[in-house]
């Protein structure tokens, strides 16, 4: 086979690395499984986060062996999953955007910034994370023929299609510069609010 379909996903990620500031960005099929994967990269126990935002966040850190402690305050675009470098960015894409030592998780959902209908990335400048992180996010696999692999993590099915990154490849075209974070309307629902949290969670 001449073109291999995934190399617009290396495309496209290296478009948003370059776009937002990152030395490497690596796609997945949702800001949530970025999320998921860096609480698993950095083996996460305590995380204290917003008790409003999305309720798939304090998920994510409970799949991953984590425990969350939500904390009251306002947050706009993103905000630290304390005291982890690991930031939920989904509210926010804008060019030089990346924060140093940081994994910044965003989101391509129709209702976010880049709207390819489905789809997320992590940002980081930490090569040995963004190898593990593509594996994570791809069953543990590496980018070579599968019977040619060697298996060495337990990884996801996560991975970013090539028709949710030629659509994000086209959308950053014309992409402008700058863009204001996203506000939620309406506000999140404090997440303390649902069982599920309220069984779960340390206050």
């Amino acid at each position: 086979m001449r073109h291999n379909p995934y190399k617009i996903v290396k495309m496209f990620e290296e478009t948003v690395a370059d776009y937002c500031g990152s030395k490497f960005a690596v796609s997945t099929d949702s800001c949530t499984d970025a999320i998921l994967l860096c609480c698993e990269y950095l083996s996460v126990k305590e995380v204290t986060i917003p008790s409003k935002t999305y309720l798939s966040v304090p998920q994510s850190i409970i799949h991953a062996g984590g425990t969350v402690k939500f904390e009251d305050y306002h947050w706009k675009g993103a905000y630290q999953l304390e005291p982890y470098p690991i930031w939920d960015a989904a509210k926010r894409f804008t060019s030089n955007m990346y924060i140093p030592g940081a994994f910044m998780c965003l989101s391509f959902h129709i209702k976010k910034h880049l709207k390819i209908g489905k789809g997320g990335m992590v940002l980081t400048d930490d090569a040995d994370a963004a190898a593990w992180l593509r594996r994570g996010r791809y069953e543990g696999r590496g980018e070579v023929v599968y019977h040619e692999d060697s298996i060495e993590i337990n990884g996801w099915n996560a991975y970013m299609s090539p028709e949710q990154a030629a659509r994000g490849l086209m959308l950053m075209q014309n992409y402008p510069e700058h863009n204001e974070d996203l506000p939620e309307y309406p506000e999140y629902k404090d997440l303390r609010e649902f069982p599920l949290f309220r069984d779960l969670v340390k206050e």
